[in-house]
């Protein structure tokens, strides 16, 4: 993919839906009782690995229309699929799979790409280990794949050492067929839409400070979910219409659950012209419209609680800090580096090849902005968010840049680059 700089962004755009509520609208609908209809599905190939799975153990999933019908069996109605479960290049899946899968009446194995097969799996092993489940990483390198043999599972209360959704969600799931309370107390709050998604179709959950608790559950009730516009995919158009010149983008019908959130919190820091239109806080996530406009912006600190909530736009507010007057500090974001690829090592690498001033450090990023970027040749590791973020710094940096890889957006925005030059006419 070659791109060249743009005059400008201005428009209207709608993104697909929430990565994280899709993901989950799927795997709580078929251990559910009854139909779950999942509007504003996101038709990502992460999501759709979530399909693929459920429907080898039995599920009847339709996809028709934007509308993705799970015909439920219960939280006992999956059956032992005949052949080992793709992951694809879905932690979510991954990670979240495995608490559902570690109570059943069968075995089963789990694998994924390249990418998914070196990212750490002793996070789930170990808590879900604790709690009786027979996972074992087949190569003995804490990793995929996983050989999971259902066995009865036990509440706990189990200390996490990093804040992950996926993490916490995959105890959650486990302790749902657990005998006995499971709890999880995180370093920070993670995105909480297990918590809010297990509650509408009918478990019982209770968040106090940083501990989820859940309680045994017998039947889980289909529903109809209406998934948000994605925040992490929204932050690209965020990013073009804050750093072009003579740019307006208004980006409908965002998510904007607080635990999501730290985009906008940092986007105030920094100065952005960024304002929050017809917010909806009548479901349980929340949702607004985006409007931005050309800012100048300025650099700030970055760290602590708000680095789990804006853990997957880092890349991408990184990219923004090189057109800020004076210094960005990243810190307490080394969760980056066990992502889709290495973010901090690969946002430097490429940064720097554009003409940045940018420094990695353990747990981080130093950005000096100010420093005119230039086109290169930017190789996003087959990584989306890296392919999408170079993607926009390329409309602002001079001459061309050529993005290697630039079709792993499709993991999770496969109309991407069709939208982001639409908004470039």
């Amino acid at each position: 993919m070659k791109l060249h700089k743009a005059d400008h962004v201005r428009g209207e755009i709608t993104v697909p839906g929430d990565k994280s509520i899709s993901h989950r609208s799927v795997m709580f609908g078929s251990i559910a009782k009854g139909t779950t209809e999942i509007h504003n599905f996101l038709e990502g190939a992460d999501c759709l690995s979530t399909i693929g799975c459920f429907r080898r153990m039995g599920i009847d999933i339709e996809n028709k229309n934007g509308v993705v019908t799970v015909h439920g069996k219960g939280m006992h109605g999956l059956a032992a699929p005949a052949e080992t479960l793709d992951c694809g290049n879905s932690g979510t899946t991954t990670r979240l799979i495995s608490g559902i899968l570690a109570p059943q009446n069968f075995d089963v194995t789990l694998t994924g790409d390249e990418s998914i097969q070196k990212r750490p799996m002793k996070r789930i092993i170990e808590p879900l280990s604790m709690m009786g489940a027979d996972i074992k990483s087949v190569r003995g390198n804490d990793c995929a794949p996983l050989r999971i043999c259902g066995k009865p599972l036990a509440g706990i209360h189990y200390t996490s050492k990093v804040a992950s959704a996926q993490v916490k969600s995959s105890i959650l799931l486990a302790g749902l067929y657990a005998d006995g309370l499971t709890s999880i107390t995180e370093p920070q709050v993670s995105r909480n839409h297990t918590e809010l998604m297990l509650k509408f179709f009918g478990a019982e959950l209770e968040s106090k400070g940083t501990t989820v608790t859940i309680w045994p559950a017998t039947e889980l009730f289909g529903n109809r979910i209406d998934v948000p516009g994605d925040i992490s995919s929204s932050v690209y158009f965020v990013a073009a219409g804050l750093i072009l010149p003579n740019s307006e983008v208004l980006i409908k019908n965002v998510g904007i659950n607080p635990t999501r959130a730290g985009l906008i919190k940092v986007c105030e820091a920094m100065g952005a012209d960024l304002t929050l239109l017809n917010e909806d806080h009548e479901n349980a996530e929340p949702t607004a419209d985006l409007l931005v406009r050309t800012s100048s912006l300025r650099g700030c600190v970055i760290e602590g609680d708000i680095i789990p909530t804006l853990i997957d736009e880092l890349p991408t507010i990184a990219m923004m800090a090189c057109f800020a007057e004076g210094t960005t500090v990243i810190r307490d974001a080394a969760e980056l580096k066990v992502k889709e690829s290495n973010r901090i090592a690969i946002m430097v690498e490429n940064l720097r090849a554009m003409g940045a001033d940018v420094e990695e450090t353990a747990d981080g990023m130093i950005i000096h902005g100010g420093k005119p970027l230039h086109g290169a040749v930017v190789d996003s590791h087959k990584d989306h968010r890296i392919a999408m973020t170079f993607a926009v710094a390329a409309l602002a940096a001079d001459g061309e840049t050529e993005i290697i890889d630039a079709d792993c957006v499709d993991i999770s925005y496969p109309a991407f680059y069709e939208e982001l030059e639409k908004l470039t006419k």
